[in-house]
């Protein structure tokens, strides 16, 4: 597949939203909602669960399953609040010792006037430098889309991977398209420029793993493998002291982009 072709897939109205993969991996899902400050966002979907018996902290980024759910979360796109929602989580996950799993589908957080009057760029900012400082295992998987800093707000993580037809990217190729050509038909040579696939991003060390799709739209065996993945590796950084996955986690972004 092309990269615009991935893209497209990575769209697809019929692809597994962030709730179907909470439904299918963890045990016991129990939601809690508000940013303690200004409101509750839809587009944000955190809370505790269990995972083969480990408490974990959840937090997604949810587009909607159908037209009428797809409106109330605003497509994925979070608004200051679901950011401060899911730092209010990743805090109380620190303080309980429980690791943090974020799955991540979105185009970019709410760029509307409201949320920046609300300050999402300040919101954003605080994820970034919270989350490389938590003192708690955490993962984070891209199902879908990943772009702009929406999706790295919750992507500053000990392990990063990704679906084989997901993309992870600064914005959209219909951005870049304007952007650079001030031409929007030009986003197939876009999507090819900015090396936002999942092969891409594991060779430039940026991610860690791909998991394979399966064919046919059956995605059980994909949601086992995964749950799978994730009991491994939390089995593995449970025994890391706080110093060492810190270290570790604040290497892994500074190598990124050195020539090797």
């Amino acid at each position: 597949m092309t990269a615009y072709e991935k893209i497209c897939a990575a769209r697809d109205k019929d692809r597994p939203t962030a709730t179907k993969y909470i439904e299918n991996i963890f045990e016991g899902f129990f939601e809690l909602h508000g940013d303690r400050r200004y409101a509750d966002d839809s587009a944000v979907i955190g809370g505790l669960a269990t995972l083969s018996g480990r408490p974990v902290t959840v937090i997604a980024l949810e587009r909607g399953a159908d037209t009428k759910d797809r409106i109330a979360r605003n497509f994925g796109s979070a608004h200051p609040e679901g950011y401060r929602k899911a730092l209010r989580l990743m805090r109380q996950a620190e303080k309980f010792h429980r690791p943090v799993i974020c799955l991540i589908d979105t185009s970019g957080a709410y760029c509307g006037i409201g949320a920046e009057e609300r300050g999402q760029g300040q919101a954003i900012a605080e994820n970034l430098m919270a989350m490389m400082s938590l003192k708690t295992p955490i993962i984070s998987i891209l199902i879908g889309e990943g772009e702009s800093g929406g999706a790295l707000a919750l992507a500053v993580a000990d392990q990063v991977w990704m679906l084989e037809n997901s993309v992870y990217s600064v914005l959209s190729p219909e951005g870049a398209a304007s952007i650079i050509w001030k031409d929007a038909s030009k986003v197939e040579e876009a999507s090819e420029s900015l090396k936002f696939t999942a092969q891409d991003l594991l060779s430039f060390g940026i991610i860690e793993r791909i998991f394979a799709e399966p064919e046919g739209g059956d995605f059980s065996p994909l949601y086992e493998e995964l749950r799978q993945a994730l009991v491994q590796t939390l089995e593995q950084e449970s025994t890391l002291s706080s110093k060492t996955l810190l270290k570790t986690r604040y290497e892994k972004f500074r190598k990124i982009g050195r020539q090797v």
